[in-house]
């Protein structure tokens, strides 16, 4: 029986070509989990599923409608283990690593959050192999991509300096992200910097294998868009949140999504950019309320 007196346990896998990758399970509160999916919580980029931790704490922990959730650190991130051959770090290796995970974890027809590149794993996924997820979440990610927000993203992946110290972590997450994230208190940058960074001997430690640069930087040109592989989420309810201030996710390509998807709604996050942090009690509640809306009506449920 699993040990429950900790938020959460961790779990080592192993992929179909012998990487040792990580995840976590939060545990549902109170063991009660009856008629409520399970959540998969998928990562951006360079990311790693300690970005999910505050909202997989409060959809586990709640009084009304706890859930188990579970975070996966993609190949090369967080605890996961980085892939000698960098060409590995592509959307549908990737894809196939949480087909895996969700197999051996018994999460058929889990709901998924796809924060960013995690989205889009989602959307690939519902096109591969549509009977695999349940409802979705989008963070600040759709079919069209901003050329200017990848342009920026190329800019520091893999060109971030190594802070020696976790303030000086925290001063420069802060320095690369209060433009768009504009209501983040001081005090809680040493937290989102400690997602960013893992941790060896107390200092912080590089969070991802800088070799993913080399996978991003393949892209030449124009990036296509996603939209048969968005159609294919139709079959299952979608919320997407979209920071306020994103330069990944246009208003123009949130309005096609909605006329396009039967179940859909958004959520402006307010003073945020990409992509949304998933820390802020009205963004998280947004969440909450989408995941028990599909539980209680299942098929394709609208949420107001």
């Amino acid at each position: 029986m699993a040990d429950t007196s900790q938020p959460f346990r961790e779990i080592f896998f192993t992929s179909r070509d012998g990487l040792k990758l990580h995840a976590r399970q939060y545990f549902a509160a109170f063991d009660d989990r009856s008629g409520r999916r399970p959540v998969l919580c998928l990562p951006g980029l360079s990311r790693n599923g300690r970005d999910f931790h505050a909202l997989a704490l409060a959809l586990a922990q709640t009084e009304t409608g706890p859930r188990d959730v579970y975070t996966l650190d993609s190949r090369g991130r967080g605890l996961s283990q980085s892939d000698p051959v960098w060409e590995n770090y592509s959307v549908p290796i990737e894809m196939l690593d949480v087909l895996d995970f969700m197999t051996a974890a018994g999460l058929h027809g889990a709901s998924i959050i796809g924060t960013s590149r995690g989205g889009l794993i989602t959307m690939l996924m519902a096109a591969a192999q549509p009977s695999a997820i349940g409802p979705v979440v989008l963070n600040d990610i759709g079919p069209v991509i901003e050329p200017k927000g990848l342009s920026r993203i190329a800019a520091y992946v893999g060109r971030i300096p190594l802070p020696g110290t976790w303030p000086d972590a925290a001063r420069l997450v802060a320095e690369m992200s209060q433009r768009a994230f504009t209501a983040v208190p001081e005090d809680e940058w040493e937290d989102i910097a400690r997602q960013w960074f893992n941790e060896r001997k107390g200092k912080p430690a590089p969070g991802y294998d800088v070799a993913i640069a080399n996978a991003f930087s393949v892209l030449d040109g124009p990036v296509p868009t996603l939209w048969p592989q968005f159609e294919a989420l139709k079959r299952v309810p979608l919320l997407v949140l979209r920071g306020e201030n994103s330069d990944i996710l246009s208003a123009e390509t949130v309005d096609e999504m909605r006329r396009r998807h039967p179940a859909f709604t958004s959520v402006t996050v307010r003073a945020e950019g990409h992509a949304p942090l998933l820390r802020d009690a009205p963004t998280i509640e947004a969440v909450r309320r989408f995941l028990a809306a599909t539980d209680e009506r299942g098929g394709m449920a609208r949420v107001a």
